[in-house]
Order: C-alpha cells, then sequence, then structure tokens
C-alpha cells in the first residue's frame, strides 16, 4: 500500500516511543535552562533558546534521558526478548559510556589546549579563540538522566 508523506509524518508524531524520546529530550533540556537560569548563566534570549534545545553537558544528560526513554518504550512495547529492544539497549549503553567516559576525556584535553592557546596568544604567536571545556558529563548528571529517561519512558507504555 502507498502511503502519503503526511500521514506517514502523522504516525510519526503519534508513535509512543518517538514521543517518550522527544519528551525526555525535552524535559531534560529544560531542567538543564531553568538550573543555568537560577546560576545566573544565562543573560540573553539566544543563549536561553540554546540551552532550551541544543545545549550539551550539565545536569541531567539529555543524550541519557533520551536512549534510556527509547530503551524503556521499547521493553514495554516489544519485549525484552525481542531485537530491536536489543539494539535500543545497546545503543543506550554506547551513550552512557560516551557521556562518562570519551566526551568527558575531551573536555579535558580541550581545558589543556586552552591553556596552550592562552599561553601562544600572550606571545602574540597565534589568535587563540578558547574551544568550549566541558563536553561530557560527571556520573550523578548521566545517572539523573537515566531516572528521568526512564520515568518518562515507562509512563509512555503504561499510560
Amino acid at each position: 500500500m502507498f502511503y502519503s508523506v503526511k500521514s506517514q509524518v502523522a504516525a510519526l508524531f503519534m508513535n509512543p516511543v518517538f514521543q517518550a524520546c522527544i519528551f525526555s529530550w525535552f524535559c531534560a533540556q529544560f531542567i538543564k535552562t531553568v538550573i543555568n537560569l537560577f546560576a545566573g548563566k544565562i543573560h540573553s534570549l539566544k543563549t536561553l533558546l540554546e540551552y532550551l534545545i541544543w545545549k550539551t553537558g550539565g545536569f541531567p544528560s539529555s543524550h541519557t534521558a533520551l536512549v534510556t526513554s527509547l530503551c524503556t518504550t521499547v521493553a514495554f512495547r516489544s519485549g525484552i526478548n525481542s531485537d530491536v529492544f536489543m539494539l535500543s539497549f545497546c545503543l543506550m549503553m554506547i551513550t552512557v559510556r560516551d557521556a562518562l567516559g570519551v566526551r568527558l576525556s575531551s573536555g579535558i584535553q580541550a581545558k589543556r589546549l586552552n591553556e596552550i592557546g592562552k599561553e601562544l596568544d600572550k606571545k602574540e604567536i597565534l589568535n587563540y579563540k578558547p574551544i568550549k571545556e566541558v563536553q561530557g558529563h560527571r556520573p550523578l548528571e548521566v545517572v539523573v538522566g537515566g531516572i528521568l529517561g526512564f520515568f518518562i519512558g515507562f509512563g509512555f507504555s503504561v499510560l
């Protein structure tokens, strides 16, 4: 059967797995934005929108919330013995590992590069613009993102 693009897009937005993933992402981003708003780190509408939509790092991990919610909803809808659950579980494990290790290491490297860049800038060897240092997550940020994603996925699966 031929389905129109419009009906396929509508079906996507009605899919509880998709809804849970998007909702968990935006909940985590909203919490992160509120925390940074109260911490005085947001001074413009542009920065506010960046935190709401796209800013990475910080509390809680929106990446972890999204993949945990995906894994949870797939578990409830397809069962934990299904191939699609195994795929979502492996994706979750990779994402969590990346949030805790690889991306955090990148942040540490970025800090050192900024130190070197500042020295080169002082000596007028290089006009250096600092790069973002906090790229990974602390364990608590990932755990809370996982808890948030689990409960949102659970809610979209059973309610």
